[in-house]
């Protein structure tokens, strides 16, 4: 009787330890991994969420920079950590992309990772050499379509977001600029400025002081909407591609299997600070808007977004490298 009772209090013993645990998370220091370099779009992001979250949850969130390896390397190492919520990845929507220019990948996004929240978007932009005669989205279409061949653009890398969205809007243009990638944005950047490149797609943020110091062209932007931080440019699909829109986000996410109790925490907590205005106000410094969502709507959009791309891939036959 002893022996039956003991080993009924055992088993429930193990049945209770899981969610006391939940309940008393995070016990220990959280890290939250970022795919990039301190002071670009993803670590700024992911250092705000810290902040907020150790500020709600009185314990430490720390955020360690894996850079380089189109984001891999970072997202290699947060699917080889316990599915437990204490290692997050803090990620672009590069991530739904970046399977299409690698001949294998070690995982599979959809079943390795799952969404907690999104936090930001942001459009992108088109963006000329000042000296690439078109003053408007039609003109440089009209321009690609009289002169197939000559145009060109840049990329941060196959598979990035910029050259999904510069690819998607070839597509719906129906021309064909060709695509020059490099190992980063600076590099695209500089040859875009000193005219070794026709364009490229280039966030907001970035292409704003270049543009008001006249080193670069604003064409339009890959919203649905136009920008705060640039109002007086139209959005492609009004200047002349009816329905293009490639929004670049940014999310958090962890480990598949991490406790639903956890990822529903840790939701909650971030949508409220990303409704605060001081949050809101800190984005728009960044030319982005505040994005929340449950983490099962942010899993459909990931799924959502690997299908749209995967399509497009097919679309332009696109081969892995």
């Amino acid at each position: 009787m002893l022996r039956g009772t003991a080993a009924a209090a055992f088993g429930l013993a193990l049945l209770v330890t899981p969610a006391a645990a939940q309940g008393d998370y995070p016990s220990r220091t959280v890290r939250i991994i970022v795919p990039a370099t301190p002071g670009g779009g993803s670590d700024t992001f992911a250092r705000l969420i810290a902040q907020h979250l150790a500020k709600e949850l009185n314990q430490q969130f720390v955020v360690e920079n894996r850079p380089g390896g189109g984001t891999l390397p970072a997202m290699e190492y947060v699917a080889s950590q316990p599915a437990d919520g204490y290692t997050l990845y803090l990620s672009p929507s590069t991530t739904t992309s970046m399977h299409l220019v690698r001949k294998s990948m070690p995982w599979d996004v959809r079943k390795t990772f799952t969404g907690v929240t999104q936090i930001a978007v942001l459009p992108q932009s088109l963006v000329i050499n000042p000296k690439v005669p078109a003053t408007s989205v039609k003109e440089f279409i009209a321009l690609a379509k009289r002169e197939p061949g000559k145009l060109s653009y840049g990329s941060a890398g196959p598979g990035t977001g910029p050259h999904m969205a510069m690819e998607l809007f070839n597509l719906m243009a129906g021309i064909k600029i060709q695509h020059i990638p490099y190992r980063g944005v600076s590099q695209s950047v500089n040859d875009i400025v000193g005219g070794s490149i026709s364009g490229m797609m280039l966030n907001v943020l970035t292409a704003k002081p270049q543009v008001e110091a006249g080193h670069l062209r604003m064409l339009g932007l890959t919203s649905m909407k136009r920008s705060s931080a640039m109002p007086d440019v139209p959005t492609i699909a009004e200047a002349g591609v009816p329905d293009y829109e490639a929004l670049q986000w940014f999310g958090l996410m962890a480990r598949s299997g991490t406790p639903p109790a956890i990822l529903n925490r840790l939701q909650k907590l971030i949508a409220e600070g990303m409704r605060s205005p001081q949050m809101q106000a800190r984005l728009k410094t960044e030319g982005a808007d505040a994005v929340v969502n449950t983490p099962e709507v942010f899993q459909k959009l990931i799924n959502d977004d690997i299908e749209r791309w995967t399509k497009l891939a097919k679309a332009i036959n696109l081969k892995p490298e």
